[in-house]
């Protein structure tokens, strides 16, 4: 029988074959065609939808969007909107550069001016900043500065709280990581509306409580890092990666307008943008925009810039020969700067205290971009591997710039194809262990065995497995299974003991598993591995089964399993049963039958002749005449119905057909009739 890759190894197989951390790719960009539409339902999806295109290049569905935009900015910003669309429409003005009127901006930033002074919610003085900062970068000539920016502040910061979370508002006492991220952006935009130098306590104060949120992060055992929403008493509920793009919005804004240094280890932040990266490519619009607005500002960033390891492949075959290739980008997929990669060691996940590679320096190709390693060392078999790259910077100054993360360790799956040696069944006695029938196999064929036994006997099989390099291999799954005629199976795991896999199946103990079960049972194995490239699953024989009869307190087997495509397959033919025809008249009593009903007709004709029928009264005039034809014509085509309707038409069809005649004949009889009158009181009066 011919060998098959076994569904579990070939379906984990797929999955290492994804690349690890890769940055954003051409795959980002289709996505964002496909999930921004053309014309969006509202500013905010239209600010949405322009931002991703314009960080992923996507300058001609920038122009689509633009034309509607547009009308809507015009639309909102010469309105007495809401603050949340006056903060959307200026975004998008700041991206579309429209055409809007100076006069208009003064107003809104005297509207935004009053709302900030006034007692209200962090989100109408996000908005608010929001705006002023947006109306200041657009329009040089309209004041936008803030005249009592310690009040602002204070406002602001009387909603902080000791674990550098924030509230919406006085009046609600649940804290808010997503919250947070607005406030610290809030306060960036309250710094750069300042007309005079900042006081430099206050910054202090706001790099602490950012210091303060990051002592919350979370951390995956990967070294990813995000922030968790924990405020569950508002109307609108975030998720991580909501929260995480509002704390890294906030801070980088916050070192954008800031000086000194804000006290983050270069490993959160890179393991922020690990973060975005490993969530893929998100289903949801506001997501991907979350995603990507985020790896822009980290990109960007005045704290550290995060460099991303990355290798299109982990999965390398012994048989194939490949290199390893190790790529470092940004985030957005920009070149990094001069540097080395270094494998600093490697082991395996079986032994990790010795090292198969010891600090090797990968060469660099500068067409492909790639850090290659040529060749894998000779003593690197079939296996699962762990490999520890270092990023080493050439200029010591870009290490104040640039997130590297140390020591980045990478699973490596190393496949090959591994032989199957010494496999051998055998039946022997349970008491004397003396073998009855032993025979060898050979499993990468397709030899069949047939084998007998009793209960009083156990059936013993062994085989070995062994790498390229001749090493013991140890599989993720070795089942020996057995199936009866009756479609019950029973599997059993393979233990290793030493070099050698063996199960031994004493059916004496097994009787009660097997339900007493005689007759023939199809034996099979299976042996998989995602690094086995020759998993299989194959037929090894059949093995002809004696067993005691079942005590009757003995458990049944478990009834067949039921296909579950069986219920598309054809049906059973279901036979109808119809009503015995009865018995008909004889022939000649029918014909009998008829002249009877005839007979009234001859009687109709005999009885015209005796009455002196005519036509001599017929009207002689072409339009009471075609009037006389006609009706006459209907009463035949009724007689004609009656025909029908005995041979083969239905009573609903018929009255169908007699209701147009009826109406037919009712029309042409009376013209006739009146015709008939018209005439006898002519005569009668002459």
């Amino acid at each position: 029988m011919a060998t098959q890759v076994t569904l579990v190894a070939s379906a984990f197989l797929l999955l290492l074959s994804i690349p690890f951390s890769t940055s954003i790719s051409h795959s980002h960009r289709s996505a964002a065609i496909n999930l921004f539409p053309t014309s969006p339902a509202s500013l905010e999806d239209a600010y949405e939808a322009l931002r991703v295109f314009e960080i992923l290049g996507l300058e001609e569905k920038k122009t689509h969007v633009s034309g509607d935009a547009c009308q809507k900015v015009l639309e909102n910003l010469n309105s007495a909107s809401s603050l949340k669309d006056l903060f959307y429409a200026l975004k998008v003005n700041n991206i579309l550069k429209c055409d809007v009127n100076s006069n208009a901006l003064k107003d809104i930033a005297s509207r935004l001016k009053a709302t900030v002074h006034e007692p209200s919610t962090l989100l109408d003085i996000y908005y608010s900043i929001g705006g002023l900062v947006l109306i200041k970068d657009q329009d040089s000539n309209v004041d936008a500065y803030l005249v009592d920016v310690d009040r602002v502040f204070q406002s602001i910061k009387a909603l902080s709280q000791s674990d550098g979370r924030w509230r919406y508002s006085s009046d609600n006492p649940e804290p808010s990581t997503y919250a947070a991220g607005l406030a610290i952006e809030a306060l960036a935009g309250v710094i750069s509306l300042e007309s005079s130098e900042i006081d430099q306590s206050k910054v202090n104060i706001v790099k602490n409580d950012i210091v303060k949120l990051f002592d919350v992060i979370e951390k995956y055992d990967d070294g990813t890092f995000y922030f968790d929403e924990k405020f569950v008493g508002g109307e609108e509920q975030w998720g991580s990666l909501s929260a995480t793009s509002s704390v890294v919005r906030g801070f980088t804004s916050f070192a954008a307008v800031t000086s000194g240094e804000i006290n983050l280890p270069g490993d959160k932040i890179l393991g922020l943008a690990r973060f975005f990266l490993g969530i893929g490519i998100p289903g949801d619009a506001k997501d991907f925009f979350n995603q990507i607005e985020s790896l822009a500002f980290l990109e960007t960033n005045r704290i550290s810039i995060p460099l991303i390891l990355s290798l299109p492949e982990t999965v390398y075959a012994l048989t194939k020969k490949g290199q390893l290739k190790v790529k470092v980008n940004t985030v957005l997929g920009s070149a990094p700067p001069p540097l080395t990669v270094k494998l600093a060691h490697a082991f395996s996940t079986g032994a990790k205290d010795s090292a198969i590679i010891d600090s090797k320096e990968l060469q660099y190709d500068q067409e492909s971009g790639f850090h290659v390693l040529d060749a894998f060392p000779k003593n690197v078999d079939v296996g699962t591997y762990v490999f520890v790259f270092e990023i080493v910077l050439h200029d010591s100054g870009s290490e104040k710039v640039y997130a590297t993360g140390g020591q980045i360790h990478v699973p490596i799956y190393v496949t090959g194809f591994i032989k199957i040696n010494n496999a051998e069944i055998t039946v022997a006695d349970s008491d004397l262990g003396r073998a009855q029938t032993q025979k060898k196999l050979d499993l990468a064929g397709n030899d069949v065995v047939s084998l007998s036994a009793n209960h009083l006997q156990k059936l013993k099989f062994s085989f070995q497995l062994t790498t390229p390099h001749g090493h013991v291999f140890k599989p993720q799954q070795a089942f020996f299974k057995m199936t009866h005629e009756t479609k019950v199976e029973h599997i059993f795991m393979i233990g290793n003991i030493g070099k050698k896999f063996e199960i031994i199946l004493d059916f004496l103990g097994l009787v009660e598993k097997l339900f007493y079960l005689s007759g023939r049972y199809e034996i099979e194995l299976t042996v998989g591995d995602a690094v086995m490239e020759n998993s299989f699953l194959r037929l090894l024989g059949h093995l002809d089964l004696d067993l005691p009869k079942a005590p009757e307190k003995a458990a049944r087997p478990p009834p067949p399993p039921v296909d579950p495509y069986s219920r598309y397959g054809p049906k059973e033919e279901i036979t109808h049963l119809f009503r015995a025809p009865e018995k008909k008249p004889p022939q000649n009593l029918s014909l009998i039958f008829l002249g009877l009903i005839l007979l009234p007709s001859i009687g109709f004709l005999v009885g015209l002749l005796r009455l002196g029928a005519n036509l001599k009264n017929f009207p002689s005039s072409t339009v009471p005449a075609t009037y006389g034809i006609l009706f006459h014509v209907g009463i035949a085509g009724v007689l004609l119905l009656y025909v029908f309707f005995w041979l083969k038409l239905d009573l609903f069809t018929t009255l169908k057909a007699f209701g147009l005649l009826g109406a037919f004949l009712v029309f042409v009889g009376h013209r006739i009739l009146s015709h008939i009158a018209l005439t006898s009181a002519k005569l009668k009066s002459a």
